[in-house]
């Protein structure tokens, strides 16, 4: 994996990072010890092989540093969540994907 250098910005409640100058972002909110991943967004400028899956795991790494749990509401990133069973665990109980 790429590590990917991603800033919080919680004013704007997205995870982003700059790529030659294009911001990728994605979009969350945060409620009772819960990131819920809304929307993912990456400019089509980049064209990185493998940079859409090292963004999402760097933002997965990210919030399982601060022992948050993960609800993907977003389709890209739910797919990436049922593809990569090895981040099952920061799903809340009940939450199956």
């Amino acid at each position: 994996m790429n590590e990917v250098v991603i800033n919080d910005n919680s004013f704007l409640r997205q995870f982003e990072t700059k790529v030659n100058g294009h911001l990728a972002k994605i979009e969350y909110s945060s409620q009772e010890r819960k990131v819920f991943l809304t929307k993912l967004v990456i400019p089509e400028e980049i064209t990185t092989d493998g940079f859409r899956e090292d963004f999402i795991k760097s933002v997965l790494h990210h919030i399982q540093e601060q022992n948050l749990r993960v609800v993907p509401t977003s389709p890209q990133i739910a797919g990436f969540l049922r593809k990569n069973r090895q981040y099952k665990e920061m799903l809340p109980v009940g939450i199956r994907i």
